[in-house]
């Protein structure tokens, strides 16, 4: 079959042939959550194309996934209400699907895929996901592929695991230029020429209704999930996502070499989108670029592994795509090619030796979960930045890098701290339980860094950070203002 897709980006998903009596080709929508910039949609047209098939993209939401709650479900809803939009308009049947009790999906997807010619999914190496469709692999009776559309550099295209930035970002300056010239379409259902989209069969929606998005975004206390987890500010969806890029590329990036300035809005604040697939790495590379008039041509000849000089453009857009490719997808690496990234013993030999041979220094405070989950610590600045996660959904990059530093030395143990620092960031981040923010939460503890001198009590040679340290580098006083400002309840 002729396809755009490249090959690196198709994982075929065991060795079941295409059903030449198939109704439609599905697409499984469970991570690139969006119409557009979207290599899984884009191999599914083509399977449709080549088949002559309707196209059905499902959608559907668990109940009883980790840490869901309103926050979660309603950012996901509302990217499901863009979709709608999106595929109506271009005559796809869209099936979004939100289980109103655990167990009410099961089978969902096997029944779909007995009527379906071949079965497409997101290749998504994280949470709960991989195990899900290993599960679902045995029930699908068809050709299942699933395809990587996570980032800039196909996350299988090398065997090896990288442990350090250095190395990551050299391999890529050797490696990733054939790449720049690959991006999913930025409109794969433009222009398509698919049988005519068709009602669902009744046994699928009289089992399994089709969802009421509307509904559900205003009656979320219908679900069973955890209402204490109060929706973010933020809106959820493609559009949302749109709109942020837009406001980041014309007024934040040439500001972006203030990122860490917590008072300064100079981060792009697209975490969460790209972490839901709201939005696509590709697209946000294709707007910065343009914005700083890039060209490939520009790229240098050296591989030093630099984090500056390689792409050829201005400082703050050199920098942001470090931040964009290197470091988001370093974590992506990761965890495409390991079983172990969220387990403690995944830590560098270095920083699990140096971590025991200080986990009994005594520590001049120690807090519990609740305590911390509440912002009942001695340190101003940390309690802000524990408020910012519980009332925003996201901490500040600089604070959130201080924030894991103080609960490793504020917990009896760096494997209490690993689970601290998990349970906060994945129950109320809203980019949370994804390969980057794994990556953030293992940095504390020395993945991805180095032996650092002096050797300090509790630390080791772990980097270290204070809150002090950062009260002389940053301006921080309006920061703590706004988010301590009469300490109003977290939890009301």
């Amino acid at each position: 079959m002729n396809s755009d897709v490249p090959e690196s980006r198709i994982r075929v998903y065991g060795d079941k042939p295409v059903d030449s009596d198939g109704k439609f080709v599905l697409y499984w929508m469970i991570a690139n959550r969006r119409a557009h910039w979207n290599y899984s949609l884009d191999r599914a047209v083509d399977w449709s194309e080549e088949l002559g098939l309707p196209l059905v993209v499902l959608e559907a939401l668990r109940c009883d996934y980790r840490w869901a709650s309103d926050r979660l479900h309603k950012f996901i809803i509302e990217g499901m209400q863009d979709n709608a939009a999106d595929f109506d308009r271009a005559g796809v049947t869209y099936y979004p699907y939100l289980e109103q009790k655990p167990g009410d999906g099961r089978g969902l997807v096997k029944a779909l895929a007995e009527k379906a010619a071949v079965v497409v999914s997101d290749d998504f190496p994280c949470f709960f996901l991989p195990a899900m469709l290993r599960a679902a692999r045995r029930q699908i009776p068809v050709r299942f592929e699933l395809i990587d559309s996570n980032g800039i550099y196909p996350m299988r295209e090398t065997d090896r695991v990288f442990s350090r930035a250095y190395d990551f970002r050299r391999h890529l300056q050797k490696n990733l230029k054939p790449h720049l010239a690959e991006s999913p379409a930025e409109n794969s259902l433009e222009g398509i020429d698919l049988p005519r989209a068709f009602p669902l069969y009744d046994n699928f929606t009289d089992q399994w209704p089709i969802a009421d998005l509307d509904h559900a975004i205003d009656h979320l206390d219908e679900f069973p999930i955890d209402h204490d987890v109060k929706p973010a500010p933020d809106k959820g969806g493609s559009e949302a996502a749109q709109e942020r890029l837009k406001l980041f590329v014309k007024k934040r990036l040439d500001n972006y070499e203030n990122r860490n300035q917590p008072e300064e809005d100079a981060a792009s604040e697209l975490s969460a989108y790209l972490h839901f697939g709201h939005i696509s790495a590709h697209q946000v590379f294709a707007a910065v670029a343009d914005e700083d008039g890039w060209a490939p041509n520009k790229l240098s000849d050296k591989t030093s592994g630099s984090s500056s000089g390689w792409w050829g453009g201005s400082e703050y857009f050199e920098s942001f795509l470090d931040e964009l490719i290197t470091w988001r997808e370093l974590g992506y690496n990761r965890c495409a090619l390991t079983n172990d990234f969220d387990q403690y013993e995944s830590l560098p030999d270095w920083a699990q030796e140096t971590l025991a041979e200080h986990a009994d220094d005594p520590r001049d405070h120690i807090y519990s979960l609740e305590e911390f989950e509440q912002a009942k610590t001695h340190d101003e600045l940390w309690n802000a930045a524990q408020r910012q996660l519980v009332l925003e959904g996201r901490i500040h990059n600089y604070m959130r890098m201080l924030w894991g530093k103080k609960i490793l030395e504020w917990t009896e143990s760096p494997r209490d701290a690993l689970e601290v620092m998990v349970e906060l960031n994945n129950k109320y981040a809203l980019d949370g339980r994804n390969p980057n923010s794994y990556s953030g939460i293992f940095w504390v503890l020395g993945r991805y860094d180095r032996a650092w001198g002096p050797e300090r009590p509790i630390f080791g040679k772990i980097r270290f950070m204070s809150s002090d340290s950062a009260a002389r580098k940053l301006r921080l006083k309006q920061y703590v203002a706004r988010y301590n400002d009469g300490e109003r309840s977290l939890f009301d």
